[in-house]
This record gives C-alpha cells, sequence and structure tokens, in this order.
C-alpha cells in the first residue's frame, strides 16, 4: 500500500481476528515507532511489545474503553520516564502521539488494524510488564487483522467536509 493509501485507509479496529502478526511485520511496526522525530531528539520512549494473551487481558483492564487489546494480537505499550515537570510532560505525550500515529500508519501499510487507548491503572500495567517504578505508561497501541473488513482506502469517510475544518491564512 501507498503512504497516502495507509492515510486513506486507517481507522481504528477494535475486533481482531485470531491471527499472529508475522514477526517481520511486528518489527516493520516497531521500526516505524524508532524512527519517529521527538523534541530536541529526546526519544523518550520504550515501547514495550505484548503478544501473550493472559498478559494482553490483564492490559485490557487498565481502562475501562481498552477491552479490546484483550483480543488483539499484539499490544505495544508506549513507556516514558516519570516527568519532572508539566513541560516534560507535555512534550512526552506530544512525542508518544508522533509515535503512535507512526505505528498506526506502518500498520496499515501492511493490512493490519490497530487503535490506541489510554491507560489508567499504572500499578497493573507495572506488575503485568514488570516496569520499573521511574517509568510511566503513556498508553497503549493494540494491533490485530481486522474481523469485520480488510483496511482498505475510504472513500468518503465520516468527516466534517475539509472546506469547513481548513482555514487559509484567517479563520
Amino acid at each position: 500500500m501507498e503512504t497516502w493509501d495507509a492515510i486513506r485507509a486507517r481507522r481504528n479496529v477494535r475486533a481482531y481476528e485470531d491471527r499472529p502478526i508475522p514477526p517481520e511485520h511486528l518489527e516493520r511496526i516497531l521500526e516505524a515507532a524508532w524512527r519517529t522525530p521527538s523534541s530536541m531528539n529526546e526519544q523518550p520512549w520504550d515501547f514495550v511489545v505484548c503478544t501473550d494473551r493472559e498478559a494482553l487481558r490483564q492490559l485490557g483492564e487498565t481502562w475501562r474503553y481498552a477491552k479490546h487489546v484483550g483480543g488483539s494480537a499484539a499490544t505495544v505499550v508506549l513507556v516514558a520516564p516519570v516527568p519532572g515537570d508539566q513541560d516534560t510532560r507535555d512534550w512526552i505525550f506530544y512525542d508518544m502521539g508522533q509515535a503512535t500515529m507512526q505505528m498506526m500508519l506502518a500498520a496499515a501499510d501492511l493490512g493490519i488494524g490497530s487503535s490506541h487507548a489510554a491507560l489508567e491503572d499504572q500499578a497493573l500495567a507495572r506488575q503485568v510488564l514488570g516496569i520499573p517504578e521511574d517509568r510511566f505508561c503513556v498508553g497503549l497501541v493494540a494491533f490485530g487483522y481486522p474481523a469485520d473488513r480488510p483496511l482498505q482506502p475510504i472513500e468518503r469517510p465520516d468527516r466534517r467536509p475539509l472546506d469547513q475544518v481548513i482555514h487559509r491564512e484567517r479563520w
């Protein structure tokens, strides 16, 4: 799939086929995260990849809207140092957002669906994945093959019209 097609095909997928992701595809998704630009090239991230069924189920319990994680083929947990101040926290979240989107586009390019989720229960995530206390989980990105329909470019997305959201020069 071409980049533009991946952008047009990407959608949040929360129901997955019971099919593993080939290791080389998972590595490509992870390389996309690794190659993400970051503020001042700080690279504030670590990525914990989880494919274990029981661990995925438990990660799905870390937030009320993360249940779909339990049915994914793989989930990447984005981990960062506990920030010392609000400015640092802000750029960590900004950088992690870029890494999330880059992984999701790489997955779409491979026909793999994805959906991101926040995470509330830090203690459970630390316990399940062995994450040290000086780190926190920024979020989760679940991956798997869509159970409903394959990814393909969406001609008419459910979006506000482009001419209503784009302002040129001024509001």
